[in-house]
């Protein structure tokens, strides 16, 4: 994005701020809809957003670890390797103890459905962060069958930089599927829902279809990543694994 001698600042980086950007304005729009000032939506930003990224990169890094040279590589984060299902946990885990802690006169799960759901903005975003990194591509498929692509996208998925296979095929954008998925869940989850859905919810309902939403995309879209983007302890497939457990966690939040 910006190259400036040593110094850049990288396009996944601005992705990645656009979706923070955009949840934060969401999410500040539905305190003040409900009687809060925008501070308690500050301070919330302040703990939970380091929170987040922490937990991406401890759960990369618990998935990769016999990558690392040194057990300190955990701090160059610079040097990449998030994975946001545990940046959701930290941040969420986080986010329940500020509001326990300092807002003791918000309900926390009026805030967890007016927070956690807006996640997904911030993860779509996110996911134009691995298109410009080259990151997150689905298994190789005959160019024919992706016509329906944009170009610049097409040219992108043919993997000419960080990985490479037969020039006749080309990578699905697994990125982009679940950009859109994440896209529809927020507006459902944000938009449509809590207006739709009266009678018979209650506080945290919409909070915990987050992870049952988020839990069975990935759960759908993991078996059609490119083998060089799985997450595996041993033989275990982690992110499957931790799609599981939001599924299963959500449905068991809303019981």
């Amino acid at each position: 994005f910006i190259e400036i001698g040593d110094f850049s600042i990288k396009w996944y980086a601005v992705c990645i701020l656009i979706g923070v950007v955009i949840c934060y304005i969401t999410v500040v729009h539905l305190f003040k809809k409900a009687g809060f000032k925008q501070d308690v939506v500050d301070g919330a930003l302040l703990v939970v957003l380091p929170a987040g990224i922490l937990g991406a990169r401890l759960w990369w890094c618990l998935s990769e670890w016999e990558s690392l040279n040194y057990w300190y590589e955990i701090f160059f984060i610079w040097k990449g390797g998030l994975a946001i299902q545990g940046g959701v946990v930290l941040g969420f885990l986080v986010g329940v103890w500020y509001f326990r802690r300092f807002h003791k006169n918000i309900n926390v799960l009026f805030a967890v459905d007016a927070i956690v759901p807006n996640i997904l903005i911030a993860q779509v975003a996110g996911r134009w962060g691995n298109f410009f990194n080259q990151e997150v591509y689905g298994a190789c498929v005959d160019p024919e069958k992706m016509k329906w692509l944009p170009s610049f996208i097409r040219e992108q998925m043919m993997g000419y930089s960080t990985i490479h296979w037969p020039a006749t095929q080309m990578a699905q954008p697994l990125f982009l599927y679940e950009s859109m998925c994440n896209f529809v869940g927020w507006i459902l989850l944000t938009f449509v829902l809590p207006k739709v859905w009266i009678k018979g919810r209650v506080k945290g309902d919409i909070g915990c279809l987050y992870f049952v939403w988020y839990g069975i995309v990935r759960v759908i879209m993991e078996p059609l990543r490119h083998p060089e983007f799985i997450m595996q302890m041993g033989n275990i497939r982690t992110s499957v694994m931790t799609s599981i457990l939001f599924i299963v966690g959500g449905v068991l939040g809303m019981v």
